[in-house]
């Protein structure tokens, strides 16, 4: 039994899972509200699973990359359930989960199914937050590792032809990618990342548990503005 959160992006997701499974989810709306609410949804997901706190085996947590405040509160919390219930963490990337999550109606022939998929997200401007992989049934690999820069950097760096492109930077660029010969996913921007989460874990259960969650650090992967800023 397993408790997915991410906070990474304007649209915050929880999940309760068990082998793959989703029980129960719970959307957050609102990216302002998402450290006053991501604790109410937990307890609210647990409760429509009718699973008990002492009952969850394991936090997997997005990392992101993302909104800044959005991934420390993600973090938090996780760090704070870890050493509550005792439970190992698992951190995945919110890009990776959100390619697990794609909605199956997209992805109705062999052929997407089998297709890369690149996550976008927007990082404001001509900036994104990007990653890409492939998945089936069984297996989720990582075709290009999370980074950050500007779509012309993506678009320009040989993408596999038939990539599918998804997530709200796509969403953002999509006449630039459409132009470019890829197809933008309908509605992949809305995926509930969560459900990737524990969709993730599933495909790769051997994925060792971060090992000092004390001082794990989620994957910002660019450092913020304030830390740019910051005299040296």
């Amino acid at each position: 039994m397993e408790l997915a959160f991410d906070t990474s992006g304007s649209r915050g997701s929880v999940a309760v899972g068990h082998r793959g499974e989703v029980l129960a989810r719970v959307s957050l709306e609102r990216r302002a509200g998402h450290a006053s609410g991501l604790i109410v949804a937990i307890r609210q997901v647990l409760d429509e699973a009718g699973v008990d706190r002492e009952e969850i085996e394991g936090i997997v947590v997005g990392e992101g990359p993302g909104s800044f405040t959005g991934v420390r509160v993600a973090a938090a919390t996780a760090k704070g359930l870890v050493h509550a219930l005792r439970s190992p963490l698992w951190a995945v990337s919110s890009l990776a989960a959100t390619a697990v999550a794609m909605p199956v109606g997209h992805v109705r022939s062999e052929a997407r199914t089998a297709a890369p998929r690149y996550v976008l997200f927007d990082a404001r401007s001509d900036r994104v937050y990007g990653g890409c992989w492939t998945i089936d049934g069984k297996h989720v690999d990582e075709v290009v590792a999370p980074h950050g820069g500007e779509i012309s950097d993506v678009l320009e760096s040989g993408v596999e032809p038939g990539t599918l492109f998804l997530g709200d930077g796509a969403e953002q660029h999509r006449e630039r990618i459409e132009e470019a010969g890829f197809e933008v996913v309908e509605g992949g921007a809305d995926t509930h990342v969560a459900d990737g989460l524990i969709g993730y874990r599933a495909r790769r259960p051997s994925d060792a548990p971060v090992s000092d969650p004390t001082v794990w650090e989620p994957a910002y992967v660019r450092v913020s503005g304030a830390e740019r800023l910051w005299p040296k």
